[in-house]
């Protein structure tokens, strides 16, 4: 079993209170918007971290991390990219690839738009965190957090954090 704390669009900005949920998870993915290498590297202090880049990131982070990344985990395919769209809604760039080969998780950022949508079509799990920094018209920073364990994605929470 692995405790996953998921988050998306930091924008360079990074807390005791993200770092709070930080310590308490097995693994970190961030979905991109990094904004300085900074924030992960905080993190991968603390706890492992799977990241992408996003369409703010800078050189170096988009040297440390790849567009898209797909893994397996206990047993669960992922793919997590940045600019991703949603269910009915598929970027351009993935929607072919996603239709053929649909991972059991599919994550995007760059919304700053919470969404947990279960696609029925592709039979997939559709996770946006929102946006863990304080750049951008959000309202409230927002990160998700769940399991996964033996194929199971279980115990999935929204984590409000505060206005930004």
């Amino acid at each position: 079993m692995k405790k996953i704390l998921l988050l998306s669009d930091t924008h360079s900005y990074i807390d005791n209170n993200i770092l709070k949920y930080v310590k308490q998870a097995d693994e970190v993915w961030h979905a991109g918007d990094i904004g300085d290498i900074e924030v992960t590297d905080t993190i991968s202090k603390i706890k492992p971290v799977r990241a992408v880049f996003g369409n703010i990131d800078n050189s170096t982070i988009r040297t440390e991390f790849p567009l898209d990344n797909k893994f397996e985990l206990e047993g669960v395919s992922v793919w997590m990219t940045h600019i991703g769209g949603y269910p009915k809604r598929y970027d351009y760039r993935i929607k072919a690839a996603i239709t053929k080969n649909p991972p059991k998780i599919f994550i995007s950022g760059h919304s700053h738009i919470l969404k947990v949508i279960y696609d029925k079509q592709l039979n997939l799990l559709h996770l946006n965190p929102g946006a863990a920094g304080k750049h951008g018209f959000h309202n409230i920073r927002t990160m998700l957090r769940f399991q996964i364990d033996n194929g199971n994605i279980t115990n999935l929470e929204i984590i409000e954090l505060e206005k930004r």
